[in-house]
């Protein structure tokens, strides 16, 4: 009998741990991580049909492009989840702003160039963001084409492109 009950109180020991490390997340993310999501939730504060204050869930998908002397560009689809406290909170702290699971995930998906790990502003960084239930295959397919777009390459010199006279 009192195996079974330290085997229930550490089960319900554990289950309380796992949602604080999810809603710690955001501070595991690399610098040039954290300041896509930054953006995607600035976009977010100043949208006026928005009416809640999200933090960072978690990672969906990265994709990365290195293309030599510290220019990169990146992919990086993502949740983000309502938190208890009103829109405009600075506070992204997980005791201060809970996350509540009566409203959906926000979806996003951000592309970007970076240049020593700083944002670029040419191209324009991609940001978009929808409630998960809304998201439709087609903006799924809008996202990656933004992120083929941003990434194509024309390509350099050729052999058979070389004048020889």
């Amino acid at each position: 009998m009192a195996a079974e009950l330290l085997l229930l109180l550490l089960v319900c020991a554990g289950g309380l741990l796992l949602p604080a490390e999810a809603q710690d997340s955001y501070d595991q993310l690399p610098t040039v991580d954290k300041a896509g999501v930054d953006l995607a939730l600035e976009q977010l504060l100043t949208n006026s049909g928005v009416r809640h204050h999200f933090r960072f869930l978690k990672s969906v998908e990265k994709k990365e492009r290195d293309e030599g002397f510290g220019v990169r560009f990146l992919y990086h689809h993502f949740h983000l989840r309502p938190t208890r406290c009103a829109k405009g909170t600075a506070a992204s702290d997980s005791r201060i702003c809970p996350f509540r699971n009566d409203r959906p995930l926000m979806d996003c998906a951000i592309c970007y160039k970076t240049m020593d790990e700083q944002i670029e502003t040419t191209p324009e960084p991609y940001v978009h963001c929808i409630q998960r239930p809304r998201l439709t295959e087609e903006m799924t397919t809008t996202r990656m084409n933004q992120w083929k777009k941003m990434t194509y390459r024309t390509g350099g010199a050729t052999i058979m492109a070389l004048s020889t006279g």
